[in-house]
């Protein structure tokens, strides 16, 4: 799984005699991972409630994990009327999946728990022609929306925003932080982030750290940078992949044209958006891309900033910077 160390200093300032501005993070787990918001307030405000009722709903819209989401129940095809959330990660999916030319795919699911790559419906003796069977059902552009109502042309078509619902949930928590006249905050969840404003334990802009792939399962940091309103996403292929008989790394991203994993020289994606749903999203489509897709599409995307650490041909590490990626 992605992973990025954050460094957060929890603190206070004294603004004068009489305001005294607060550091509050809450900490906790959420959608199968953890979360950290930071934020600072005159007034010592509590959220954390609030924090669970917005995670509440939108697992109740779109977790594949609860039996009665909406999400779950349009995989079971039943009939059953969207609410906002999934209308909105919904319309952006169907966006990115066209500019991306389907390299961003969220009914790619059955065919990564297909390689064990996902949490159920491995298929043991996966072979060409269960593979192509399944591709029968890949494709968000058989999947409609016509108002609150999700339409899709094959019945077993499912839908996993697994990819960018994350990456949404801290869009909302920030957008919810905003309605209190929070100024200056961080929130994160699984390694995905929106900053706004400054750290005011030391009066700078939010300062993150992107994690070398260490294959062994160890964490260190590559470099860290400055982040104040934008979000960042980062997706890697160094915590989940196979080795084959050659010795070549196969990623846990399937390559929705093909139904099979993708043999990719790319280790780790950060993207930097507005908004973290945008950036969850296109991190997890570069790696299905490749370099020379993503340089393409990135000279023609400069409101996307990306960081790109990948293995050249004599096993070597190397990084490429797009559109003004911020270095240390």
């Amino acid at each position: 799984m992605k992973r990025i160390l954050i460094y957060l200093l929890v603190g206070t300032i004294f603004l004068s005699c009489k305001d005294e501005l607060k550091n509050t993070r809450v900490t906790g787990a959420v959608f199968g991972t953890s979360y950290a918001i930071q934020y600072a307030s005159y007034d010592d405000l509590k959220l954390e409630e609030q924090f669970d009722k917005l995670f509440y709903v939108i697992n109740k819209s779109m977790s594949t994990y609860q039996t009665n989401s909406i999400i779950s129940k349009i995989n079971r095809n039943e009939t059953v009327t969207i609410d906002a959330h999934f209308r909105s990660v919904f319309d952006a999916s169907k966006a990115i999946y066209k500019l991306t030319d389907g390299a961003f795919d969220p009914t790619i699911g059955v065919l990564v728990n297909a390689w064990n790559f996902g949490s159920e419906g491995k298929i043991e003796n996966l072979d060409k022609a269960k593979i192509d069977s399944l591709m029968l059902t890949v494709g968000l552009d058989m999947v409609i929306r016509e108002d609150n109502i999700i339409k899709k042309q094959n019945k077993d078509t499912r839908l996993d925003f697994n990819a960018i619902a994350k990456g949404y949930a801290v869009d909302v928590i920030a957008e919810f932080l905003e309605t209190q006249n929070l100024e200056n905050f961080l929130v994160e969840i699984g390694g995905e982030i929106r900053a706004k404003g400054l750290n005011l334990t030391n009066g700078k802009a939010w300062k993150i750290g992107v994690e070398n792939p260490n294959f062994d399962g160890s964490q260190s940091i590559m470099k860290a940078i400055s982040l104040t309103n934008e979000a960042m996403a980062t997706s890697g292929t160094y915590r989940k992949f196979k080795v084959d008989e050659a010795g070549n790394k196969y990623a846990h991203i399937i390559d929705a044209k093909t139904g099979y994993p993708s043999k990719t020289n790319l280790l780790s994606i950060s993207v930097i958006a507005s908004d973290c749903m945008t950036a969850d999203a296109y991190a997890t489509a570069f790696k299905a891309m490749g370099i020379n897709k993503v340089k393409t599409f990135l000279e023609q995307h400069k409101e996307l900033k990306a960081f790109l650490i990948f293995e050249n041909d004599n096993k070597a590490l190397e990084t490429l910077s797009f559109n003004g990626f911020p270095e240390e």
